[in-house]
């Protein structure tokens, strides 16, 4: 097993109250030294049983996803969390995290978006909590992770290095299962089960012409698996469709 370690600060954050999508600051303040881990923190001790558990984790690839995902990671290994699923390169959208959850009994999500907000360094970024319906964390839950996080200064940490997460399969830090999964092949069969690809394609083949416009997030490589690898339009239907830190200054 792994050394738990107890992080101790100074003083409490007392700007931690989520919204209706999460907990969203500026890039430069999720940087700051113990900030993020704190929110987490404050999330897991809000979930009465997260021992054992199952947490699914992704973002939309903005500046700093890699770098928060890796220290949930290690902040859920201290906690004894069953099994952490993260899409892999870190990405993962909204709505695939909500089927994840589902389709694995997860207890929540944690989703690092700030959803249209803009990205880079003097962007945004953000926090959505999901709870096992896969819907959003009800205002109950959300008041409670602020509560706690209003006294809170100490975190729990084990200290390991998570370098890639660009190769699917299952890892064990500390007792706790780590499974790269592909969340973008998850969440298309789940849309071949509501619609119907085959008379999408026919129809966006004869009647009807689009160009996809990912700006540069997330929906990139969905769009890409859907559209063209699916339902079988060009290349040419898309457009900045590779997910980058700033969104390529565009606004998604």
């Amino acid at each position: 097993m792994d050394e738990i370690k107890t992080i101790n600060i100074s003083k409490p954050f007392l700007d931690q109250k989520p919204g209706t999508s999460g907990l969203r600051k500026s890039t430069k303040r999720f940087q700051e030294d113990h900030y993020l881990e704190i929110f987490i923190e404050s999330t897991l001790q809000a979930f009465t049983e997260v021992k054992g558990s199952t947490i699914i984790l992704g973002g939309d690839g903005r500046f700093g996803n890699k770098r928060a995902i890796a220290k949930i990671i290690n902040i859920c290994a201290a906690h004894r969390v069953g099994k952490v699923i993260v899409g892999k390169d870190g990405l993962l959208s909204t709505p695939a995290a909500s089927n994840l959850i589902r389709i694995n009994n997860a207890i929540a999500g944690i989703i690092l978006s700030a959803s249209h907000n803009p990205g880079g360094k003097d962007g945004d970024f953000g926090v959505k909590v999901n709870v096992s319906n896969g819907g959003p964390a009800p205002e109950v839950l959300t008041n409670k992770i602020f509560q706690i996080s209003q006294s809170l200064i100490s975190y729990k940490l084990c200290e390991v290095g998570i370098t890639d997460l660009s190769n699917c399969g299952l890892s064990s830090i500390n007792g706790m299962g780590l499974e790269i999964i592909d969340g973008v092949e998850e969440y298309t069969s789940l849309m071949e089960k509501i619609f119907d690809f085959d008379k999408i394609s026919d129809f966006l083949k004869t009647d009807f012409s689009i160009i996809f416009d990912a700006m540069n997030a997330v929906t990139g490589p969905y769009a890409q698996k859907i559209f063209v690898e699916k339902i079988g339009l060009s290349q040419k239907a898309l457009m900045n469709c590779k997910p980058l830190a700033d969104f390529g200054n565009l606004h998604p």
